[in-house]
């Protein structure tokens, strides 16, 4: 049977401790449903905390927390308490990163980054059964394993132990993991609409399927780039920063099945040369309108729903709102907006 759901809103935080439960607190008042910290200049699961204690209703996630540099015992410990004390409000959205981040940035070693992650996502939900049904470890897997416990290590039961958990995603490769041993699938921002309709949301159904699981069930979030403002010239300066958003991920040897898909093959290369050069200035420049077209929906805040509908109906569960109020009047405006896009049609409708 085909479920249905409401479009959801998100938006992502900046993750400072000192402001996030603010930022959360204001995104809640104007109707939004989800608020996300990545990994990039703060902690993933530290923030939430504030997060959960200062809201009621935003559900709350990573987006993502990067997996291997934590045990899979680290990170399903840090979910098991952000799930209790949310309320069961809360989502583990983790990415792999790139092989460079992993040895370089996180002093991890590398490995096949796809039967990893498999491993590392049956581990924690074969840590979470344990605590929540007191059953012997026995998880014995080629990169992970969890084998010892005992009861004072175990925090014991939950009201919500089923965690919902999202695979990132920029290959069919891990959109088909995320199909299989996940919830559903946080989609890059580089990812073309045609990309998403055409390669991702084939593989993730197709593993949903291998699993036995409704494919429509799925939850599909992200995707593109929305580049907005409050009137065109913030639209523009925006839009000027995501081309050059657009150009770095597009030098990535990972990004080139989006590239290929769409013939730019040769753009990609000559952006991977200028990267390397260190001639990062000129990279924006091959980035044509046609490829913004391709990635991004663009509008105010008052055309945003019409547009992001077009792009998004039927085929994502949650959008990502990137759009902040700073002031009574601005927050009246956004919930209107908000509400906007919580009537695009929802995958699965």
């Amino acid at each position: 049977m085909t479920s249905h759901r409401a479009m959801t809103v998100g938006v992502d935080l900046e993750g400072d401790l000192a402001t996030v439960a603010e930022q959360a607190r204001a995104f809640e008042a104007i109707g939004v449903d989800a608020a996300w910290v990545g990994e990039t200049q703060h902690h993933p699961f530290l923030p939430l905390v504030l997060v959960a204690e200062h809201t009621s209703t935003l559900h709350l996630g990573t987006s993502v927390a990067i997996a291997f540099p934590r045990a899979p015992h680290v990170t399903a410990n840090a979910a098991w308490d952000l799930a209790k004390y949310s309320g069961g409000r809360f989502v583990l959205g983790l990415g792999t990163q790139v092989k460079d981040h992993n040895e370089r940035r996180f002093s991890v070693p590398w490995g096949p980054p796809g039967p990893r992650l498999r491993e590392y996502v049956e581990c924690m939900r074969a840590i979470w059964a344990s605590w929540q049904h007191g059953t012997k470890p026995d998880y014995q897997g080629e990169y992970y394993q969890y084998r010892l416990t005992s009861p004072f290590f175990n925090p014991g039961p939950i009201e919500h132990p089923d965690i919902p958990v999202l695979l990132s995603a920029v290959t069919p490769f891990n959109a088909r993991l995320a199909g299989e041993v996940a919830d559903g699938i946080a989609i890059h921002g580089f990812s073309t609409f045609r990309y998403i309709r055409e390669v991702l949301l084939p593989a993730l159904h197709e593993g949903a399927r291998a699993a036995g699981k409704d494919a429509a069930s799925m939850r599909v979030q992200g995707g593109g780039f929305v580049v907005t403002g409050r009137d065109d010239a913030e639209v523009a300066a925006n839009l000027d920063a995501t081309r050059r958003q657009i150009a770095f991920y597009a030098a990535s040897r990972s990004s080139s099945g989006v590239m290929h898909l769409h013939g730019w093959e040769d753009e990609a290369a000559r952006l991977h040369r200028l990267f390397v050069d260190g001639d990062f200035d000129a990279m924006p420049a091959l980035v044509t309108d046609a490829m913004l077209e391709a990635f991004c929906v663009v509008g105010t805040w008052d055309e945003l729903p019409a547009r992001m509908r077009a792009q998004y109906a039927g085929i994502v569960t949650q959008v990502t709102l990137p759009a902040t109020p700073r002031t009574p009047d601005e927050a009246a405006h956004l919930a209107e907006v908000v509400r906007g896009l919580q009537a695009i049609p929802a995958a699965g409708e």
